[in-house]
């Protein structure tokens, strides 16, 4: 049987995306199913990473499965000079499964092409991270009771914002969703996902100021501006704080509306949102364990 990798959120289909929902929303029932006994996942990090390193290793573990791998690229022979081709040859032969993050973009592509296990990119550069949009979408049906005629505000950085850009790709799959995209110049959405809404025929509208509009969404999802894809710190600078969601401002937002941050957050929600009802960030990083699980049972077909 072909290995079924997990790369760019497009590697799968709108069936695909509701089947690994319905696992996910069954894990979060009983979290504790042993479908992992005997299998080892590789957890390659070559980046750091809190949230998804954890919540991965936290479903392999309830799961019943094994981990071996790395957080520091630099605790690996990749410091002595190994290129990625022989690390990821070298670990296929050892496990059932390889999870990985890594700073360039299109090296998760490249490590499934030279693998014998499937692969999952968890982060690849500014590129895609299409787990993160899997449990974002699961917290969307959570809060919204569906994924269609989703209103989106994506809010922040969204030229190097790759949950964004995965999110939006895996959204353009349901009924009638409306993108509203909020960012200074040097951080706007990327022409070629515009251009993708455009061939699709999807409405999105451009704000450089967080405004009255945002009493229409039905998703607000905030990002934060990355300090590590910006070359010139002083670019970072100008732009690090232009965006920041107090709690008054969401006084008259719609009452289903939910905010959504792939977190860490630096400075861009105001801890005052943290006790409004709306704020679902940390309930959103607690789907990420189902949502992975769901990932992992529907590559090795363990459901």
């Amino acid at each position: 049987m072909k290995k079924k990798d997990l790369i760019s959120i497009t590697d799968y289909s709108k069936e695909d995306y509701l089947r690994i929902l319905e696992l996910a929303a069954d894990f979060e029932k009983n979290p504790n199913q042993r479908l992992l006994e005997g299998k080892v996942v590789a957890s390659l990090f070559f980046e750091p990473s809190t949230r998804t390193r954890l919540s991965f290793e936290t479903a392999i573990n309830r799961l019943g499965g094994r981990i071996v791998g790395f957080s520091d690229a630099g605790s690996s022979s990749v410091s002595k000079g190994e290129s990625l081709h022989d690390t990821i040859k070298m670990v296929s032969n050892y496990v059932d499964l390889i999870v990985m993050r890594h700073p360039l973009e299109g090296s998760s592509r490249y490590a499934a092409e030279v693998a014998d296990v499937p692969v999952i990119n968890a982060g690849d550069g500014a590129n895609q991270h299409p787990t993160q949009t899997l449990l974002d979408m699961y917290s969307i049906l959570k809060t919204q009771g569906t994924l269609d005629n989703i209103n989106i505000f994506m809010i922040g950085d969204l030229k190097y914002g790759r949950t964004v850009h995965s999110l939006l790709m895996a959204m353009t799959e349901f009924h009638n969703p409306i993108f509203n995209f909020i960012a200074p110049e040097e951080l706007s959405m990327p022409e070629e996902y515009k251009l993708f809404l455009n061939e699709k025929g999807i409405r999105y509208f451009e704000h450089t100021e967080i405004n009255d509009n945002i009493n229409h969404a039905d998703i607000i999802y905030m990002t934060r501006v990355q300090k590590e894809r910006f070359m010139d710190p002083i670019e970072y600078e100008k732009v690090k704080n232009v965006y920041i969601l107090k709690n008054p401002m969401l006084k008259d937002t719609k009452l289903n509306m939910r905010i959504l941050h792939p977190l860490p957050r630096i400075n861009e929600i105001h801890p005052d949102v943290d006790k409004n009802e709306k704020a679902y960030y940390f309930t959103q990083a607690r789907n990420g364990v189902y949502a992975r699980q769901a990932i992992i049972a529907h590559i090795l077909n363990l459901k």
